[in-house]
């Protein structure tokens, strides 16, 4: 993965004057990393050389993915799902449709949908074993109302059909949860979730990494990449540290009043992983209060915009709009695939395409944008994956958690709660007890 910022738009002394604040929060990071273990709330950055847990993952994983395993429930929302199912959809989920014979496929349960639910019954009811569905229920709070719901509606459907089915069910939770302390008097398979590891931190912990084990995902790749990145992340030589230089940037400019930050995507099967980057920046830095108490109502607004699709949907307000965004380009050079347009065309309106490839026209479309970002006066930064493959989404995933660290610690808020999202589960629970 390379970072690039030469059209942020802010000087280099500007940046590295920001970053340089962060140096004694780099000093306490390492030490973290040095430390190993969760003893902190920044441990999500040991997660991925956990050697105990990805041995339990990867055993659990060989346990119960059978050969005839068709279908993995995951039945989670939020944090605890979009990490997985933006990995999911990378590898996957995106291709779905054009490969019916490919199995295990996942199916996310996260809002309960009436008609999906009775859909996905359907589905399940509807194959010759037990052995073909496995489920995993994740909940790092352990009661989750959406999850609670989708689980017990599924499970009431599958026990009717196949009888006992507490060996193709998966608990994740808190170990100090009422869901984990149920389960283990069932005897059910648990996996238990880091207590000072937040939701949207912890995609390289068990739930997220079981779903790619259980996928055919290569894990272990995936830890690799984030490692590597962590220890670029660390650098202490602000300049070669790209998770500093990006929170400073992104700092510098919310403070001049740029208040949006986009991700925009030139890889269409990555989308889910924008999404799980606006989680990640949405709850982190959207607070209320400041480290001191003090009510600040502050935040910046995540939007995702995936190239070339969205060009044709919100590039006119990008260029021509409000100047009140930073923007970030992420694409890739992925060649492994490879198609060329045919050199006689059967509708020859755009010559200059004949006999390129697709990867040429595409890398043409984003040096036009950037182009054009660089007429309008626009700041952007860029992130350049050599290769859409797990380690790259590795480091990709490792570098944006620690720039929402140093994000947070620059906007003096904590980035590790989320107390207002709260809000809506208290009356919710107040709504459903009084009906």
């Amino acid at each position: 993965m390379k970072f690039f910022y030469n059209r942020s738009l802010l000087s280099e002394n500007k940046i590295q004057k920001t970053a340089d604040s962060l140096l004694p929060y780099i000093k306490h990071l390492q030490l973290v990393a040095d430390k190993a273990g969760y003893a902190d709330v920044e441990s999500t950055i040991n997660l991925p050389t956990d050697k105990k847990m990805l041995q339990e993952i990867i055993a659990m994983a060989k346990q119960k993915a059978t050969p005839k395993l068709k279908y993995f429930i995951d039945i989670a929302i939020g944090a605890s799902d979009l990490g997985a199912k933006a990995w999911y959809d990378a590898f996957w989920g995106f291709y779905d449709l054009l490969q019916p014979e490919r199995f295990p496929k996942t199916i996310f349960l996260e809002t309960p949908d009436e008609e999906l639910l009775t859909k996905t019954i359907r589905l399940l009811t509807s194959l010759k074993s037990k052995e073909e569905f496995l489920i995993n229920a994740v909940s790092k709070s352990g009661g989750t109302p959406e999850t609670v719901v989708n689980l017990e509606v599924i499970l009431d459907a599958l026990k009717k059909r196949f009888g006992d089915v507490n060996d193709r069910l998966i608990i994740s939770a808190g170990t100090d949860t009422p869901m984990f302390k149920l389960a283990k008097e069932k005897k059910l398979p648990l996996l238990e979730m880091v207590k000072n590891v937040g939701g949207r931190y912890s995609v390289f912990s068990s739930q997220g990494l079981l779903a790619a084990a259980v996928t055919g995902l290569d894990m272990q790749a995936l830890c690799q990449g984030a490692v590597a990145m962590r220890q670029k992340c660390l650098d202490p030589d602000l300049l070669k540290n790209p998770a500093a230089l990006s929170a400073s940037i992104i700092f510098q400019h919310y403070q001049s009043g740029k208040n949006i930050s986009d991700t925009f995507i030139f890889l269409p099967q990555l989308e889910t992983l924008g999404k799980w980057y606006r989680q990640l920046m949405g709850e982190s830095v959207g607070k209320e209060y400041d480290l001191a108490g003090k009510k600040v109502r502050q935040g910046i607004t995540p939007t995702i915009s995936i190239g070339s699709t969205d060009l044709h949907s919100v590039g006119q307000l990008y260029l021509g709009g409000p100047r009140n965004r930073i923007s970030t380009f992420v694409w890739g050079e992925n060649k492994k695939y490879e198609a060329t347009i045919p050199q006689e065309m059967e509708f020859p309106v755009l010559d200059a395409v004949a006999g390129k490839s697709t990867h040429t026209f595409i890398r043409a479309v984003i040096e036009g944008v950037k182009i054009a970002y660089q007429k309008q006066q626009l700041p952007y930064m860029e992130v350049v994956l050599d290769t859409v493959s797990e380690y790259s989404i590795g480091e990709f995933m490792q570098f944006k958690m620690i720039e929402m660290m140093y994000l947070g610690k620059l906007m003096n808020v904590n980035a590790f709660d989320q107390p207002n999202v709260e809000l809506y589960k208290k009356e919710t629970r107040r709504i459903l007890k009084s009906t």
